[in-house]
């Protein structure tokens, strides 16, 4: 008989989901293995910004999990509708058409409900107000889809999801990491290899699920998968996630799937740690770049900064820093935007100067190519009317790289300046799963028993990613594989 009827491996947002989901599908045993200690608990949930994007057709429908928010001054008259025809939209603009398409339908058809069903097991959800909403006139106005994140962002999400996962009588083990799948002589995945204090030992279950993240903490597949500088790159969120779900999955049969040169990075406080601050989280993020410019070393602009919202453009931009030289740029504003930053840069000090020229010559960077640069820019940009809600159509004219939105002339000071990296998130390449977030083989047949869900899932993402669509991804396909494990045990 086997120990626990399911393992889950990782304790992060889909896979607290899959064990939860596991619980109520009938397995009395679930059993989460976490590799870090409880005080390092919960992978990159924790430092995540706790956004969820979810399809919705009406105003009501969001109430449902926003109950209070109706109390919100300018809340309910600056809801848009956000239909799954435009979420599959994005997501193919995001990722240049090079999404799963059956797991992206999957994503965008369950999101509300999978949403729905996390407010009933005591998930909480709040507006995501200072995750890019701007108030105009009175009423709040969101980028598409952008509008409801966990209460307390990751940080409670993370701990909402603990204790649900205990209250449902879930087992959970601390420093215990996972080092081989086993199988019987039919080839299904019967149970797992751990290390912990004790040493080395055999777990069996009657199936398992595989939620322990990407490879993005791991500097050396960093090296081989997506190549230099990001073997240097700062990661956002947990040391932990080493790839071994991914490398034990691998080594059974699975099929690899999925962009494994991309991933999702971030711009980030140049002065963040290596990796995730527990006491920060997102909060080294530096996401209001649309409404200034930005500079390389050599004094240059790299990006169209008002390509699209921060949260359209946001997870390619960070790589796109990364490979500037030193794999740092500066932010620059004027006075005139300084009430749209995101509340998140008042965690670092800006360099700050009354003359651009003057503020030029406290970066290090070409002073004499920047200021050229920011001169230009100036020349060309003012054409249109400002609008910080939408895509405003206010470009440039004239320069290359060109700024579609939001080109307002830098003229008012004082003007600041923030000195960015780029910060690793996720990786996107993983494990092709089908509709059940069973596991394929390069046979392309399932792997009886084995499940995965969260980051490990490859195929959704490619180059880029809309903002809110990895924590509703680990929510929906978690939900998914924890029952079918429990449906399919041994």
């Amino acid at each position: 008989m086997a120990d626990y009827d399911v393992v889950v491996i990782g304790a992060g947002n889909a896979a607290l989901a899959a064990s939860v989901s596991a619980r109520e599908s009938g397995a009395e045993r679930v059993l989460v293995l976490e590799k870090a200690p409880e005080e390092m608990r919960g992978g990159n949930t924790y430092y995540s910004g706790g956004l969820f994007r979810i399809a919705f057709d009406t105003t009501e429908q969001l109430l449902r999990l926003l109950p209070r928010a109706r109390e919100l001054e300018g809340f309910v008259e600056g809801i848009e509708p956000y239909p799954a025809e435009s979420f599959r939209a994005d997501l193919l603009r995001m990722t240049n058409g090079h999404t799963d398409p059956e797991l992206s339908q999957r994503l965008i058809s369950d999101s509300y409900d999978t949403a729905c069903w996390m407010a009933a097991h005591g998930i909480r959800f709040e507006p995501a107000i200072s995750l890019g909403a701007v108030k105009l006139g009175g009423v709040i106005k969101w980028p598409k889809g952008a509008i409801v994140r966990a209460a307390n962002e990751g940080v409670g999400l993370s701990r909402m999801w603990f204790l649900i996962a205990e209250r449902s009588g879930i087992n959970i083990r601390y420093n215990t990491a996972a080092i081989r799948l086993l199988q019987n002589s039919q080839g299904r995945v019967c149970g797992v290899m751990v290390r912990d204090s004790s040493g080395i030992h055999e777990i069996q279950a009657g199936a398992v699920v595989l939620g322990c993240g990407g490879f993005e903490a791991n500097a050396a597949w960093r090296a081989q998968y997506l190549g230099r500088p990001w073997d240097h790159a700062k990661v956002r969120g947990t040391p932990h996630n080493q790839g071994d779900g991914l490398r034990m999955a691998l080594e059974i049969g699975a099929l690899p799937w999925g962009q494994w040169s991309g991933c999702h990075a971030t711009p980030i406080s140049a002065e963040a740690p290596p990796f995730g601050d527990r006491r920060l989280t997102d909060k080294t993020n530096r996401l209001s770049y649309p409404y200034g410019v930005m500079l390389n070393r050599l004094g240059l602009r790299f990006v169209d900064e008002g390509e699209d919202q921060a949260l359209f453009t946001y997870a390619k931009f960070g790589g796109a820093i990364l490979n500037q030289p030193g794999g740092v740029a500066y932010q620059i504003f004027d006075h005139k935007v300084a009430a749209l930053l995101e509340p998140r840069y008042a965690t670092s000090e800006p360099i700050v100067a009354q003359r651009l020229d003057e503020l030029v010559r406290k970066l290090e960077l070409d002073h004499e190519a920047a200021l050229r640069t920011l001169n230009e820019f100036n020349r060309a940009a003012g054409c249109g009317s400002f609008n910080p809600s939408i895509p405003d159509g206010m470009a440039t004219r004239g320069i290359s790289p060109p700024k579609s939105n939001w080109a307002q002339k830098l003229d008012t000071p004082p003007f600041s300046a923030y000195q960015v990296t780029g910060g690793i998130t996720f990786s996107f390449g993983g494990l092709k799963i089908d509709q059940r977030a069973q596991v394929l083989s390069t046979a392309w047949t399932p792997i009886p028993g084995l499940y995965a869900c969260g980051e490990m899932v490859g195929g959704l993402f490619h180059n880029n990613y809309p903002g809110g669509s990895g924590l509703m991804s680990g929510a929906v396909f978690g939900r998914i594989a924890g029952a079918n494990a429990a449906r399919d045990r041994a």
